[in-house]
């Protein structure tokens, strides 16, 4: 029997769970998809936001930030009616204006990549959870990130959805012990 982190609980879950969560990821469009995609989440459940994650790479240009932060307000009105995204204005908002910070952020660093995982030294951090109830929604160095995201533009960028960002992309590895994708990520 194959043992996994407790979250896993259905088929969308398990296959994201198995294949993508806490792998390090370094390409700079598929951090924008995270980002875009933990922003979106904000109140929502994570199952929501995979039932939708095709609707979102179709209405968001498939999370190129160059074609995102382009989208002018009548883009965005027309984002408002799809009904494959979460419709809410802020969201929608937040996701053209951190398109364009990102965008500043990869002319500044090279990458959007060199910048956010310079924040854990280029490597990523190895936690040794032994319970669900051990991991932290935030912590001192995602409070960090939000900060400096922040202060360059960002939007929907709080400490905890940062944190949800590091494990989605593997800046940080928080599988359980148990779980057999620890070892493996």
């Amino acid at each position: 029997m194959t043992v996994r982190c407790e979250w896993a609980g259905n088929e969308l879950m398990i296959a994201y769970h198995d294949t993508e969560w806490g792998v390090p990821v370094r390409d700079d469009r598929r951090l924008f998809e995270f980002l875009v995609l933990e922003g979106a989440q904000a109140g929502l459940s994570w199952n929501t936001i995979l039932k939708r994650r095709e609707g979102y790479r179709r209405a968001f240009a498939g999370f190129d930030p160059v074609a995102v932060a382009r989208f002018d307000d009548r883009m965005a009105e027309r984002l408002l009616a799809d009904t494959g995204i979460i419709r809410n204005r802020l969201k929608v908002s937040s996701t053209i204006q951190n398109a364009r910070a990102f965008l500043k952020v990869r002319d500044e660093f090279g990458s959007f990549s060199s910048y956010i995982w310079g924040f854990v030294g280029d490597k990523p951090i190895r936690n040794g959870w032994k319970a669900m109830s051990e991991i932290p929604a935030r912590t001192e160095l995602s409070d960090r990130i939000s900060k400096d995201l922040k202060s360059r533009g960002f939007s929907f960028v709080g400490s905890t959805i940062v944190y949800a960002h590091m494990q989605a992309t593997g800046m940080v590895n928080d599988h359980l012990v148990t779980c057999f994708r620890y070892a493996k990520v």
